[in-house]
């Protein structure tokens, strides 16, 4: 062999070498154990991370040209006995010529292992095969908590609307003759009242009304988490329908009750809505009675409602506590008040805004709360014009 031959020899040699260390590095530098195979299942290359999954280290040849076959019963054994899928034996035997193959596999050790080949091609030649084994004990053992842990809460909340649906209908007979009662006191049929004996009778009647209100929220509450409501569309006459539940919740009051909250109503001309309007008056209902419970007797609540851009914008706006920035969002959840509601002595179950915002989501809408605090809240509903269906 001349010296060029040499020369060139040596050159290629230490190409070689170059191109094996590389392989080896990115093998290496992967984040799962790898093996890679040739057509001849004889080894190309392995990762220390796939010999120290398998203590394979010292027990096994994974140098270059080794073949795999000595392998397969060293990996065989990790595999648990009671294992229906494809072992680490098997996908070492199975020569992967045109599939991709996916597997997750439990060891003896209790880890759990994610096998996947690529097989190899170049100009429709097969190369051989590259094995990844990544150990995902941690992420199953998550998905597990995570799967028990809905199991669980799932069957809280059954328990929970069980619970509730059972105890409201248990109180609601019981205050209906409390009611009957109170009004049958007032007939004068039964003799006259003096002043504070009237002053009784209508207080048990506020707070009965108020009970069998809470009572109504409960029940529908427990409805929309088991099947959710029923919306009746059509066309909503929006104007019609903010003076309708303006007038409704100014006419709430009755004797000994404090007078309604000065209200007014600024209602721009716009389109029909497609929408169920008792649904949604019972909406704006919540929202006028919550605004008129925070707000003191000489404050004001103004109702303002414009089209826009697609949509009806309807702003209830109160000068009464207002919301703390940190629990805008929070009580719309169920049974969650604002810290200022509930130090303040003022009565409620956090369950008005919380029906509110679902009847308006299954409108395709939104309600946002916004205001200062000390200031009063101001309440926003956007609706789109053509109803649920579309975005908000």
């Amino acid at each position: 062999m001349g010296s060029e031959d040499r020369v060139s020899q040596v050159s290629r040699d230490s190409q070689t070498s170059q191109d094996r260390g590389l392989l080896q590095a990115v093998l290496e530098a992967l984040p799962a154990g790898a093996l890679l195979v040739s057509p001849a299942d004889e080894v190309l290359a392995a990762s220390r991370s796939f010999a120290r999954m398998f203590d394979l280290e010292g027990r096994a040849d994974l140098s270059r040209g080794a073949p795999v076959q000595p392998v397969v019963p060293l990996v065989r054994a990790w595999c648990t006995a009671g294992h229906t899928g494809p072992g680490p034996g098997e996908i070492l035997t199975l020569r992967p010529v045109h599939l991709h193959r996916v597997a997750e596999i439990p060891l003896t050790d209790g880890r759990v292992v994610r096998r996947q080949v690529e097989p190899l091609h170049h100009d429709g030649v097969y190369l051989g095969a590259l094995w990844f084994f990544g150990d995902v004990t941690e992420r199953k053992r998550r998905e597990h908590d995570l799967e028990r842990d809905n199991v669980a809460l799932t069957e809280l909340a059954r328990q929970r609307n069980a619970f509730t649906a059972a105890a409201s209908h248990e109180l609601r007979t019981p205050l209906t003759t409390v009611i009957s009662f109170g009004e049958l006191l007032t007939d004068p049929a039964f003799g006259a009242l003096t002043a504070e004996q009237r002053s009784f009778v209508d207080a048990i009647r506020r707070n009965g009304e108020r009970m069998q209100r809470v009572i109504s929220d409960l029940l529908f509450t427990t409805r929309m988490r088991a099947v959710g409501p029923e919306l009746e569309i059509g066309d909503v006459d929006v104007p019609g329908m903010l003076r309708d539940a303006v007038l409704e919740s100014l006419c709430t009051a009755g004797p000994g009750a404090p007078p309604p909250v000065f209200t007014v109503l600024d209602c721009a001309p716009g389109p029909a809505l497609r929408g169920d309007r008792h649904r949604l008056q019972h909406v704006l209902g919540n929202l006028l009675e919550n605004a008129a419970k925070f707000t003191p007797p000489d404050g004001r609540i103004t109702v303002t409602a414009r089209p826009r851009g697609g949509h009806w914008e309807i702003e209830v706006a109160d000068t009464g506590i207002g919301i703390p920035e940190s629990s805008r969002e929070e009580i719309f959840s169920g049974f969650v008040r604002a810290s200022n509601a509930r130090t303040g002595g003022y009565p409620g179950t956090g369950l008005g805004l919380s029906i509110a915002r679902e009847l308006v989501g299954l409108h395709g809408g939104t309600l946002t709360a916004g205001g200062e605090e000390g200031e009063g809240a101001v309440f926003l509903i956007r609706l789109p014009f053509e109803g649920p269906g579309d975005s908000p």
